[in-house]
């Protein structure tokens, strides 16, 4: 909601938190996904997490993080929902906002 007497609006690049789980830190910015949303002045800056699909990134116990939003992959299990993404997946265990760990056995990292 933006207030009338002062823009609250995000602006690229600014910093929305700072998340410290599993023994890593992620600084989670405002930005946009895709070029398009940029383009479109309706849109305004969102936090932007980590993808971890392509940059694989893993706790101190050897487990991987992930996001809600992530496409589930082949071990997905659900737990509730019509989604196909880790959010509905039972191994999936949000810890702030958008980022959690994944619990699948087969997922972890092997030392």
């Amino acid at each position: 909601m933006h207030n009338v007497w002062q823009d609250e609006t995000p602006r690229e690049g600014e910093l929305y938190k700072i998340i410290t789980v599993g023994g890593k830190t992620f600084e989670i910015h405002y930005g946009y996904y895709e070029d398009r949303e940029r383009q479109d002045p309706t849109i305004d800056p969102m936090p932007i997490y980590p993808d971890f699909t392509r940059d694989v990134q893993y706790t101190d116990s050897g487990k991987p993080f992930a996001t809600m939003m992530q496409d589930a992959c082949e071990h997905f299990k659900r737990r509730r929902g019509s989604e196909d993404d880790c959010s509905a997946c039972e191994h999936f265990h949000r810890v702030e906002d958008m980022l959690g760990v994944c619990d699948c056995a087969e997922l972890k990292k092997r030392e």
